[in-house]
């Protein structure tokens, strides 16, 4: 743990304090920088400070050291400026920046600007803009003339770089200006390179203050009102909203405006009642979280089953960090999971629920939002800035005690966790590849636990190979729920043979006969279904049939997936696109057609074999807006839609009363990718999906389409038999050294010249093969991608033995070696992309 003295004097030096500040850049240190004598008093660890980078470049820094050793390698600029009073980032926080700094082979800068929100981050590019919300009429602050200067210049711009302010006031820094103006709530700051700040704001109506005061005022306007009917409505209606006779306080907050009308009055009433002084109409900016409230909590009440899975959970607590619950789809472990957190929040502590993505939130939020109303904080990557800064700031003030967030949850300023869940814990999801740090969120979730000594509870119906073997090594606690909760009843599976109906000309529109009979009865009873297929756009490539030529990305080697929306072809690695061609570009033929199917494809095909069902689809197209997942899912749940179609967002944990039958459309494209886990992943998603069938007492139907229904991968799923699976998986990863019994680095060498590239890559080679521990080095191999973005990428896979100190000595050694060779000016422009634990 860090020192509890803040200024560490192991070593004396001339020249007064110093700061380690830690900058959101790819650097392998802090900058120190020099502490003027007026700041001393202030410093603390975790405050955000302004400070110089560079020549021209000005940057949020986080203390991290306080000390009075000088640099010796350069001479300490000062700090510009202090942002807080207090500190937004703790000690804990840095410690864990550093272990994953360490751990995931990258630069603590990189951690930190993952960690902190951009809104937390100003630089030369931050501007200002007017607060919405102030009034200079009725400012309690005094403003002196620059800053006056400032506000003048804001009422013609809507903006202002923190440069053209300095010119303004022809001073070489206006930060201190630009601070003031902030703590006065003058002004606001936002990054150029994201949204401005718009805080959420009310128009609110309240009685003038004179009627309040004096009662026969109050009186005397309603004989001058009794002749004007609607104005007189308005103010009763006013009044009922607002009892001011018994509580005249209340006043003061007055009634949103928007409330006011939709109780019948018309705007101009409104508008003339403000005119004459009747009411005044002012504006209040208000949290976007006011609306979790909720005035009597749900209670959960756990079946036999629940509770004794809850008593084993926390009987492994008592010598176990880590216990992995796995619970068969619709076993009930969300109960569990409400009332360990209760648990946890009565005698203190924060907890911290993790999901895989948002399209999970929405309805575990909902059913956590019952339980936990405003002591519960939600953390995603759909939420503006403004919103992520407003849950780190509720963190820090104890606001938000639980928070339901995705992986980026983890670098929350908690002070105090006791518990940690992460729910589907095998999903890939979990895993961030770009940018660094490339961590995943489960592994740092259990490191994260270990720093506040926190419980943590990993949870799925298949779980990660990698849990399960630390489970079954007793590293882990272990809890199993075998049967679904109540009287549901596990989904029948059918296997439903493409090839075969193809023969007997029973396939129509790539779906068998099976399927559509299930989809048809399913519409009868006016239940619903869901049809999984894990591509999304129209069909995966497109070709020409006289030459078989295929449209491919101008900047990486993968073909152009249709999608039928807009008539374009896409990337779905750079964005590249272009209009569909009308010949071919190779012979000029026209008789382009499109081959395979996507999830838009089949949403099309669908809708002419059911012509009456009303289907909607599920993926990264239909649900780029923010609340795209919460809109589908509200209409599927209210039975709006009759056959939702989607690609793995689907599968992850929706429960749905009336769905009874899962269509899984393409279930060997899963199987068959070119990956040492693809018989995981295979189960993984098939098992989910078929999850969501009959999740309450009508027994649900799974139809899986294949060409190769003998395979054995598919008995294994049909009699949910995830042990013996997993034995036979294992099996074969111990005898061809595949995680976790080693560990695994994979190198990603990219240069937009290919020979460079390759040599860079090999070169590197030859340094990791003179590193003195037992390991194995697998390439340099082109990629199976071998161009994104126009750079060219080589893979060095690296399986390490797993014993002792080797992991984090390869480690070191790896990067001062690239270090070394970015060193050398013919590999200077190559870039070095490690991935520890490579998903």
């Amino acid at each position: 743990m860090f020192e509890n003295t803040l200024f560490d004097n192991s070593e004396s030096a001339q020249g007064g304090h110093f700061a380690d500040v830690i900058l959101p850049v790819p650097i392998p240190k802090m900058f120190t920088y020099k502490i003027q004598k007026e700041l001393l008093a202030e410093i603390q660890i975790g405050q955000r400070v302004m400070v110089h980078f560079g020549k021209r470049k000005v940057l949020t820094g986080i203390i991290g050291r306080v000390h009075q050793k000088p640099p010796k390698e350069y001479e300490a600029k000062p700090l510009l400026e202090l942002l807080d009073s207090n500190p937004t980032v703790n000690p804990l926080q840095i410690k864990f920046w550093t272990w994953m700094s360490e751990y995931y082979c990258c630069h603590i800068g990189e951690v930190m600007n993952a960690a902190l929100p951009s809104g937390l981050k100003l630089s030369s590019e931050s501007k200002i803009q007017l607060n919405p919300n102030f009034d200079p009429y009725e400012t309690k602050y005094p403003m002196d003339p620059r800053e006056q200067v400032i506000l003048d210049q804001l009422e013609t711009k809507d903006e202002l770089s923190y440069e053209e302010c300095g010119k303004l006031l022809q001073l070489k820094s206006a930060h201190h200006i630009i601070k003031s103006l902030v703590a006065k709530e003058a002004v606001l700051i936002f990054d150029q390179v994201k949204e401005k700040f718009s805080p959420k704001i009310e128009n609110r109506i309240r009685l003038h203050g004179k009627f309040i005061e004096e009662k026969a005022a109050l009186e005397g306007l309603f004989e001058l009102l009794s002749k004007k009917a609607k104005q007189e409505e308005l103010l009763l209606r006013y009044l009922q909203m607002v009892p001011i006779y018994q509580k005249p306080e209340l006043n003061e907050a007055g009634v949103d405006k928007k409330l006011l009308l939709e109780t019948g009055s018309s705007p101009s009433t409104v508008k003339t009642m403000v005119k004459y002084g009747v009411f005044e109409e002012f504006k209040k900016v208000i949290s976007r979280f006011d609306g979790l409230q909720v005035d009597e909590p749900k209670l959960v009440e756990l079946s036999d089953a629940q509770d004794q899975s809850m008593q084993a959970i926390k009987a492994h607590f008592e010598e176990k960090q880590t216990v992995l619950l796995h619970g068969i789809t619709g076993s009930g472990k969300t109960e569990i999971y409400i009332k360990l957190i209760e648990e946890v929040l009565d005698s203190g502590s924060q907890v911290l629920f993790l999901l895989p993505e948002i399209a999970l939130t929405t309805q575990i939020v909902n059913r956590l939002q019952k339980v936990f109303g405003s002591k519960m904080g939600v953390f995603h990557s759909k939420y503006s800035d403004n919103e992520r800064v407003e849950v780190w700031q509720g963190v820090l003030s104890g606001r938000f005690p639980l928070v339901v967030g995705v992986r980026s949850s983890i670098f929350l300023p908690f002070d105090s966790l006791g518990l940690i869940i992460v729910d589907e814990e095998h999903e890939t999801s979990y895993k961030q590849f770009d940018p660094a740090p490339r961590f995943h969120a489960r592994d740092a979730a259990i490191m994260l636990g270990y720093l506040h000594q926190a419980k943590v509870l990993l949870g799925s119906a298949t779980p990660s190979f990698e849990s399960y073997y630390n489970a079954r090594q007793q590293k882990y606690g272990l809890v199993e729920m075998a049967h679904r909760y109540g009287n549901a009843q596990l989904p029948d599976f059918v296997l439903s043979d493409i090839l075969s109906d193809k023969k007997k000309n029973l396939l129509k529109l790539d779906t068998t006969r099976q399927l559509r009979e299930k989809i048809q009865a399913a519409l009868n009873n006016q239940e619903q279904v869901i049809i999984f297929q894990n591509r999304r756009g129209y069909a995966p490539f497109v070709n020409c049939e006289e030459c078989g030529w295929i449209p491919e990305c101008e900047h990486c080697d993968v073909s152009l997936t249709y999608h039928q929306f807009g008539e374009e072809m896409r990337c779905h690695y750079c964005g590249f696109k272009e209009k569909l061609p009308k010949k071919c570009e190779a012979c000029g033929s026209v008789s382009i057609t499109t081959v395979g199917q996507g999830t838009e494809r089949i949403e099309e095909n669908l809708s002419m074999l059911f012509p009456e069902a009303r289907i909607a689809r599920m993926d990264m197209d239909t649900t780029r807006s923010k609340y795209g997942f919460q809109k589908l899912l509200e209409n599927f749940g209210q039975g709006n839609i009759d056959i939702l179609v989607g690609t793995q967002m689907v599968t992850k944990g929706l429960d749905f009363d009336k769905v009874t039958v899962v269509g899984i459309v393409d279930a060997d494209r899963i199987l068959y990718f070119p990956d040492y886990r693809a018989g995981e992943r295979a189960f993984q998603q098939i098992t989910q999906v078929a999850g969501r069938a009959g999740r309450r007492e009508k027994t649900g139907s799974v139809i899986i389409q294949t060409r190769q229904p003998d395979n054995p991968i598919y008995q294994s799923i049909i009699k949910g038999d995830y042990r013996n699976f997993y034995l036979q998986e294992m099996g074969e990863r111990k005898n061809f050294f595949y995680p976790p019994f080693i560990k695994a680095i994979k190198i990603s060498v990219k240069h937009k010249d290919h020979n460079i590239a390759e040599r860079g890559a090999k070169h590197l080679v030859n340094l990791l093969n003179s590193i003195e521990v037992k390991k194995i080095i697998l390439g340099p191999e082109k990629a199976l991608i071998g161009k994104i973005k126009n750079l060219y990428i080589f893979e060095i896979l690296v399986k390490l033995d797993k014993s002792h100190q080797v992991p984090a000595y390869f480690k070191q050694e790896l990067m001062r070696q690239i270090e070394e060779l970015q060193g050398d000016k013919t590999f200077r422009s190559i870039r070095f992309v490690v991935d520890v634990d490579p998903g």
